[in-house]
């Protein structure tokens, strides 16, 4: 499949701050893509810098194997949506998706056309007349979708796009965008710090952390198989396990990964460790047992339904050998 983004050692630094520090990454045509990590990590820049709103430092950037360095934002096929939407408080939302074809010098009739076209592929046929003002959160969120959509980018970049929404409705627009991305094939570039929102949409996932993308691949390899302790520790919740506690439990030394819900809880003196309950945080659909153990502690999953145990009761661990996962000894 073809490349619709290349990074070929690119860098942005600021003085001495090195937000991006010689990145190399292919984002291929058609794919969901998802640049995690903390704020400060990088993320949002090489999205700028895809963008067109900031240069490299050094490096290049090739859109569809054409080298960007001196195309302007306006020119490149790549469109943006923003955390706070930016839609004009002024126009209505049928103006507002228009208004990239207005610039473009659409005639009227064709411009209102095509934007009611998109209002109706995201769901808000009937709307065109509303201000931004009289729409809900998810609502103004399909409008800036749409005024990106409109001008037919090949790639689109959403920095954070559902940061504002609330939980539940946040879930379902996590379900429209991927609905809508496999529907149109577009590419799409998608930033964010949200773990679980980056798992559940994307067909890769880029990690990042202090300027550097430290692990590319499917949300399941990622999860399943982190690369370094900080990966680990950032994407989900994970037992960390320093290598003296991975060779007590018959691994080599080195550091270790174990995820809570491949943990089960059995009987004391079973399993492949022995502890004492420390705490459980109940979490709805299951309960989460910390358990001290000799050199640590471990994380456990009690699913719903089944009795679990409490603070000060002795019970055994068990999980199978392929859940303990080894790691580079990287932070």
């Amino acid at each position: 499949m073809a490349a619709a983004v290349e990074f070929e050692d690119v860098s942005r630094h600021f003085g001495n701050v090195k937000a991006v520090d010689a990145i190399n990454l292919t984002i291929e045509e058609g794919a969901f893509f998802a640049m995690l990590g903390p704020s400060g990590s990088g993320k949002t820049t090489c999205l700028r810098l895809i963008a067109g709103f900031d240069r490299p430092t050094a490096g290049h950037i090739k859109i569809f194997g054409e080298t960007s360095d001196t195309i302007p934002p306006n020119r490149r096929s790549v469109n943006t949506v923003f955390q706070d939407y930016a839609l004009f408080p002024h126009l209505n939302v049928l103006d507002n998706v228009a208004y990239g074809l207005m610039v473009k010098g659409v005639g009227k009739a064709e411009r209102r056309r095509e934007a009611g076209e998109m209002l109706e592929l995201v769901r808000l046929e009937g709307y065109g007349e509303r201000r931004p003002a009289q729409l809900s959160g998810g609502q103004r969120q399909r409008v800036a979708l749409a005024r990106a959509l409109v001008n037919r980018p090949r790639v689109l970049l959403l920095d954070e796009p559902l940061g504002a929404l609330d939980l539940k409705l946040r879930e379902r627009m996590q379900d429209e965008l991927k609905t809508l991305q496999r529907g149109l094939g577009v590419t799409f570039v998608f930033v964010t710090h949200d773990q679980g929102e980056a798992l559940s949409m994307a067909d890769t996932v880029a990690v990042f952390n202090e300027g550097q993308i430290v692990q590319v691949g499917a949300p399941q390899e990622v999860y399943e198989r982190p690369r370094t302790r900080f990966v680990a520790d950032f994407v989900g919740s994970s037992n960390v396990l320093a290598p003296a506690l991975v060779v007590q439990l018959g691994g080599p030394p080195v550091w270790g990964s174990l995820r809570p819900e491949a943990v089960r809880i059995v009987g004391p003196g079973e399993g492949l460790a022995k502890g004492c309950v420390a705490a459980t945080r109940y979490l709805g659909a299951a309960t989460r047992v910390a358990v001290a153990v000799d050199g640590g502690e471990l994380a456990a999953i009690s699913p719903a339904g089944q009795a679990a145990p409490v603070p000060g009761d002795e019970v055994g661990l068990a999980w199978s050998p392929e859940a303990l996962h080894f790691m580079e000894d990287k932070g």
